[in-house]
């Protein structure tokens, strides 16, 4: 008997032509989060912030033989602590089927040689409370919680008066 070939897992660049993917499976993570009411970007949108003329974010397709299995979406922050860049991972998945074979490990890897090539001093990412799997997963790689901190975040009408608010003249006193 002649074992099974195992399929070969490649991490790839994302390319204008995967905005659509990248749309489909945000919207599949947004399903496991419990966030799909809130999954809102289209694939014009990947296309608009991951290849115009001012890109946000960067992305990286996971394929397995042909099949496209995961994603994962990241954005440079700089720490003003260490003075070096960092990169955010922002979204990180693996459709359902596909889990358990080291594809996040892969995933990760991949994003830890990119950070350190970019002479960044951190990768950091957050996760739901919640998701046991995941928390256990970016425990046993060596990554611990940053635990004194809480993550704060304006959107909607919050963040159009702030912004609306920012935009007049401050009063200084003579």
């Amino acid at each position: 008997m002649i074992a099974e070939e195992p399929e070969t897992c490649t991490v790839r660049p994302a390319t204008p032509d995967d905005c659509s993917l990248i749309a489909e499976m945000v919207r599949e993570l947004a399903e496991y989060e419990r966030l799909a009411d809130q999954a809102k970007a289209t694939a014009e949108d990947f296309l608009c912030h991951l290849f115009g003329d001012r890109p946000s974010a960067e992305a990286a397709i996971v394929e397995v033989g042909a099949q496209p299995v995961g994603f994962a979406l990241w954005f440079t922050t700089f720490s003003t602590f260490l003075g070096r860049p960092g990169m955010y991972l922002e979204d990180i998945y693996v459709r359902p089927t596909y889990r358990g074979r080291g594809i996040g490990k892969a995933i990760l890897g991949r994003l830890a040689r990119l950070a350190m090539d970019r002479g960044c001093g951190r990768l950091e990412w957050s996760v739901l409370n919640w998701n046991t799997p995941a928390i256990g997963f970016y425990e046993a790689m060596g990554a611990r919680p940053v635990g004194e901190w809480t993550v704060y975040r304006l959107t909607g009408e919050p963040l159009r008066l702030l912004a609306e608010a920012g935009s007049l003249e401050p009063k200084v006193s003579p």
